[in-house]
């Protein structure tokens, strides 16, 4: 969780705030060509994912993935049922409740396939976990009664809990990981696969079947500083996610390993001790990269010697959140400026000439960069994962058409997974955008599985989205982004039948609703959107 900010300048600022809105009133209009025999590949349903998400929402979605992570995951203790919440609460050792973002375990594993989903937990790392005192009662790792007054404390549950800085803000260090931790081992990992296997049996018969190699781990010297103060070497990751990799899949060989859990793009290129170095001295002479990863990349050189070491990871998943405050946890940016904004860094995701205007300052073309390191420096064709990602403003129809957007791009692109950073509420335009690629008459009808060609000349204000379904028809999930207005959409077929039934479905104020059925002739359809909007077309093609 949590991804890492840094303020974006001035100059970017005042070049949004000169972006200017459409008029109200004022229509635009806009092509989209699609050509069902071009560019032809098939999605794979394992990118509709979420993260933390009831029997309820899943079965609701229809996701196919639920995933529990997070920062509270690296600390997870399976045998008391408990979690430290880090530095994301006064580093604090906790019961784990029914709070749904309290599974990490059985629980959540029960929830998840009552759904009949598939289940992501996360395999600690760290190697400390959470430890509770006498009936089941919170311990903290920076305790007032050992280390002194701090600069804040847990005044809304645990007074004793300090923040592990002393008044003047100065960090506490050297500080004993067992007052509120205890060692957690590979050795304890393989008895945790024993009970989960006992319990739910082997995943290819049922029980879980992902295992992530612990949550952002390039970041515990922040996070999770009371356990791990140093930033975690390149070596130490490497070694890490193989032993305990094999312990997974000595007690399940059905079994899925996913790493590295990078947090974000410095993650993927420097190790947790360099980027701890660099806040200090600069990236100029990191010293893993130096004497540790050859002066390769991160993330491609854990990919390196894993090959070396066998096959030990079978996913390659990373974490990825726009930056400049379209996302927050509070909920990001809802400002002209900021939904603008939020509109365009899709294409940071798949556009290999987009710069990211952010401190990033790069192209980053995730999806492509992320393929081409694995099939350069691991096993070419494994699959490759977006385990957290959230563009923000999930209560806005702008973050609909973002969410709405991203999925279209994973399906076009070709990732084969992602769990989005987490459900949003039922009721919010974005969690109603995710629906509309799964069950968007409640009958559990989707978007196609092959994508096709879908042509548009400008992503920015509308994108659109094709895919061949089993049943015949031709889906085409339009995505108008702009801010106010309307759109005159003008779209054409090729190499699909000309004529045929046509089904609509639009996401608009907030609403998902069935728009009046009718037919496409000639192979054209025509129709006004409203700004912004999603709109699922199903072309039910019949011969002439």
């Amino acid at each position: 969780m949590t991804p890492r900010f840094l303020a974006c300048s001035a100059a970017l600022l005042l070049a949004q705030t000169a972006l200017a809105l459409p008029a109200a009133a004022q229509t635009a209009t806009a092509t989209v060509a699609i050509d069902a025999a071009a560019a032809r590949h098939p999605i794979s349903p394992l990118i509709y994912g979420v993260s933390y998400a009831t029997t309820a929402q899943l079965e609701d979605l229809n996701a196919p993935l639920n995933r529990s992570g997070g920062d509270s995951a690296s600390t997870y203790n399976w045998r008391q049922n408990a979690r430290n919440a880090g530095k994301d609460w006064f580093f604090e050792s906790l019961a784990c409740t029914d709070d749904i973002f309290d599974q990490h375990g059985d629980g959540f594993v029960a929830l998840t396939r009552a759904a009949g989903a598939q289940t992501m937990l996360t395999m600690p790392l760290l190697g400390w976990v959470a430890r509770l005192d006498a009936g089941r009662k919170p311990l903290a790792s920076f305790s007032i009664g050992k280390y002194g007054l701090q600069e804040k404390t847990d005044l809304q549950g645990f007074v004793e809990a300090g923040n592990g800085r002393l008044l003047d803000g100065t960090p506490i260090v050297h500080n004993d990981p067992n007052d509120a931790m205890v060692r957690f081992g590979p050795k304890d990992a393989h008895d945790w696969m024993e009970h989960l296997v006992a319990t739910w049996g082997p995943a290819d018969k049922g029980g879980v079947r992902y295992f992530m190699m612990d949550n952002e781990p390039s970041f515990w010297h922040d996070i999770h500083r009371d356990a791990h103060p140093e930033g975690a070497h390149a070596s130490e990751i490497a070694r890490k996610v193989r032993v305990f990799a094999e312990e997974v899949k000595a007690i399940d060989p059905s079994a899925k390993v996913v790493a590295p859990e990078a947090w974000g793009w410095t993650a993927y290129r420097y190790s947790g001790y360099d980027q701890q170095y660099a806040q200090q001295h600069g990236f100029e002479h990191a010293p893993d990269r130096e004497h540790e990863t050859d002066g390769m990349d991160y993330l491609p050189w854990l990919l390196k010697q894993w090959k070396a070491a066998g096959h030990p990871v079978d996913v390659v998943s990373v974490h990825f959140y726009p930056q400049d405050k379209v996302y927050t946890e509070a909920g990001g940016d809802h400002s002209t400026a900021g939904a603008l904004l939020r509109n365009r860094l899709t294409r940071d995701l798949w556009d290999p000439d987009f710069t990211d205007p952010s401190w990033i300052h790069a192209k980053v073309d995730l999806i492509h960069r992320l393929r081409h390191w694995v099939d350069t420096n691991y096993y070419p064709g494994t699959p490759i994962a977006l385990t957290e990602y959230n563009w923000g403003a999930e209560d806005t129809m702008n973050g609909a058409t973002a969410q709405a957007d991203l999925l279209g791009i994973f399906g076009r692109e070709g990732l084969d997974m992602a769990t989005r950073w987490a459900t949003p509420p039922r009721t919010s335009p974005t969690y109603l955008a995710m629906k509309m690629y799964r069950n968007y008459d409640g009958h559990k009808s989707g978007f196609g599985g092959t994508s096709v060609s879908a042509k548009v000349a400008d992503p920015d204000h509308l994108a659109a989205y094709a895919a061949l379904r089993a049943d015949g028809a031709l889906t085409v999930m339009v995505i108008d982004k702009d801010l106010a207005g309307r759109t005159k959409l003008d779209l054409s077929l090729a190499h699909f039948a000309a004529q045929g039934d046509l089904e609509r479905y639009q996401l608009a104020d907030g609403a998902l609703k069935a728009l009046p059925a009718g037919h496409y002739a000639k192979g054209r359809l025509s129709a006004t959107l409203p700004s912004p909007s999603v709109t699922l077309f199903v072309l039910k093609g019949t011969a002439p």
